[in-house]
C-alpha cells in the first residue's frame, strides 16, 4: 500500500448531500492529480445502498406474495432499528472480500445475497428472517430478483484488483437520526452506533470524508434529483419522505466531532480499543456538487474547480492525522 494515498475513506453524510457525486467526481480526474492533491489512489467503491434496495426489492416481492413485508413497512422506516448495522456488516464482508480477491461461484446469487443478509443481521443482534420463509417464497423471490443480486455482484468483483498498491477503497453510507432528536442519539440511530460497527482492521486503515449539508438541504436535494424510472441508481434514487424525517431528520457528525478526544478526528470505542479516525469535512451547504449529474464534458470548468479546492482542503486535513 502506497504510503501517499489512504488506503480506506469512509465518506458520509445525509442522502443527496454529494457523496455519489464526489466519487464520480473522483472517478473522473486524472489518477496522478487524484494520488498528488487529494492523497487518494484509484478508487474501488463499496457503498450500502445497493442491499438497501435490494431489501426493498425483497418487500416488494413478499407483499406480491400476499405477505408481510420483512424490513420496511411500505415506504418508512426500517422495522428494525438494528438493521443500520446489518448493513455495516455486509459492507465489512464487501471490504474483506475485496481485499481478500474471493470471487463467488453459485448456482443462485440472490439465494446467496439473502443468506448474507441474514448472516449480517445476525452479527447485528436480529434473528435470521430469510431463512425462515417457507421454500415456495424463499425460491419464488430468488428466481424475481436474480438478476438484480447478479448485477450488485459483478459490480463487486469487477474491481478486484492485481495489486492493492496506490489504490483505496472508498465506503460510502449515510446515517441520521428522527427529526427534532437530541443528542446523543441514542439506539441503533446515526454515525455513533453505525461506526463502532465497523470492522477493526478497516477501522485501523480508516479516514472519513464528511459532507456538510443541512437536514432541510438534503431533504431539497434528494427531491430534485429523484428519478422515480431508476430507484437503484446512486446518483438518481430517491430516498421516502417519511424516511426523511425518521433516519435522516438529523445528523450526528457534529456532536461527535464536538465530543472528539483528538480534533480533527471522530474518537470511536470498539472491539476493546479506541481509533482516533481522522476526518476532513468538505462543507457542501452551499451546492457545489449538483452539477456533477450531468456529462463529464459539459462540467463548468469554473465549478470543477471550486470543487476541487474544497475537497483538497478536506483531504489535507484528514491526512495530517492519518495514522499519527
Amino acid at each position: 500500500m502506497s504510503k501517499k494515498v489512504f488506503k480506506t475513506v469512509l465518506l458520509i453524510a445525509l442522502p443527496a448531500s454529494g457523496k455519489s457525486e464526489v466519487r464520480h467526481f473522483m472517478a473522473n480526474i486524472d489518477p496522478k492529480k487524484l494520488e498528488d492533491e487529494f492523497h487518494i489512489g484509484d478508487n474501488l467503491q463499496l457503498d450500502d445502498f445497493p442491499y438497501v434496495h435490494f431489501m426493498r426489492c425483497i418487500d416488494d416481492e413478499m407483499v406480491k406474495l400476499g405477505k408481510d413485508p420483512i424490513f420496511y413497512p411500505g415506504q418508512n422506516p426500517f422495522i428494525d432499528n438494528y438493521d443500520w448495522g446489518t448493513l455495516v456488516h455486509l459492507l465489512n464482508e464487501d471490504y474483506h472480500d475485496l481485499l481478500n480477491r474471493k470471487r463467488v461461484k453459485v448456482d443462485s446469487v440472490a439465494l446467496y445475497t439473502m443468506d448474507r443478509i441474514d448472516r449480517a443481521a445476525q452479527i447485528a443482534g436480529i434473528e435470521p428472517r430469510l431463512a425462515k420463509l417457507d421454500e415456495e417464497t424463499r425460491k419464488t423471490i430468488a428466481v424475481n430478483l436474480e438478476a438484480e443480486a447478479v448485477k450488485m455482484l459483478e459490480e463487486k468483483e469487477a474491481q478486484i484488483p492485481d495489486t492493492f498498491e496506490g489504490k483505496t477503497i472508498v465506503i460510502e453510507c449515510a446515517r441520521g437520526g428522527r427529526d427534532g432528536s437530541s443528542m446523543p442519539l441514542e439506539g441503533a440511530y446515526g454515525y455513533q452506533y453505525s461506526l463502532p460497527q465497523f470492522a477493526p482492521d478497516l477501522l485501523e486503515e480508516a479516514a472519513i470524508l464528511y459532507i456538510w449539508v443541512t437536514p432541510e438541504e438534503s431533504r431539497r436535494k434528494n427531491a430534485e434529483r429523484a428519478n422515480p424510472d431508476d430507484p437503484g441508481s446512486n446518483l438518481f434514487h430517491g430516498v421516502p419522505l417519511s424516511v426523511m424525517l425518521g433516519d435522516y431528520g438529523c445528523d450526528d457528525m457534529q456532536y461527535l466531532r464536538e465530543h472528539a478526544e483528538v480534533p480533527n478526528t471522530i474518537t470511536v470505542k470498539s472491539w476493546g480499543k479506541t481509533y482516533n479516525v481522522p476526518i476532513g469535512v468538505f462543507d457542501n451547504r452551499v451546492d457545489k456538487t449538483s452539477f456533477l449529474r450531468g456529462d463529464v464534458e459539459n462540467w463548468d470548468p469554473a465549478k470543477v474547480e471550486e470543487m476541487t479546492v474544497a475537497v483538497r482542503e478536506a483531504t489535507d486535513r484528514m491526512w495530517e492525522n492519518y495514522k499519527k
